[in-house]
């Protein structure tokens, strides 16, 4: 696979390259050394039955091969929830996130729009928690969607949807990364 954009956000490129360039070239090196990408989901869907396209659960598998050989692990937070005057508590609840090394956290996204933002949503967490310096998020460009099952969404989307929000959310350094094949 190959980086055809990247966009950083409050510092996010810059922090990954000051503090912690060999971490950054891990993550170059786990999207470039992903060379197996063949189109093999067959669609069931009504707008292009029969077409091959790209299978997000290989990839995600490629990925997370990449990344553990590598020393990159999940962390998961875990926590009761109570809310104030609710009776309800929810044990075991927690957030995750796939690849974690040092303080970088990196997801990968192959699914719907609302996973990459639920992906901030997660980096922020993990910052406020004093877990987390800066969070990468690696997605596929829209060219690369456009091949792939309908709901899968774009970096573009996120990018322009996180220049919108300016500093606001998510509120902590983030490099998004656009790759295709």
């Amino acid at each position: 696979m190959r980086k055809v954009y990247e966009y950083s956000h409050l510092g996010g490129s810059e922090i990954l390259q000051v503090r912690y360039p060999q971490l950054e070239k891990e993550i170059d090196s786990v999207i470039a050394n992903i060379t197996n990408v063949t189109k093999t989901k067959i669609s069931k869907e009504k707008t292009n039955p029969g077409e091959a396209l790209y299978n997000p659960v290989a990839l995600n598998k490629s990925f997370e091969q990449s990344f553990n050989a590598l020393g990159f692990n999940e962390v998961r937070d875990v926590y009761t929830i109570t809310i104030p005057n609710h009776p309800t508590t929810i044990a075991r609840s927690y957030k995750q996130v796939d690849f974690v090394k040092d303080r970088v956290f990196v997801e990968v996204q192959f699914g719907k729009y609302a996973f990459m933002f639920y992906d901030m949503a997660k980096f922020q967490y993990f910052f406020n928690e004093g877990k987390a310096d800066v969070g990468i998020e690696i997605v596929p460009c829209h060219a690369m969607h456009a091949q792939m099952s309908t709901g899968v969404s774009y970096g573009e989307q996120l990018i322009y949807d996180i220049e919108r929000l300016k500093r606001h959310f998510p509120a902590v350094p983030v490099k998004v990364i656009l790759i295709d094949v």
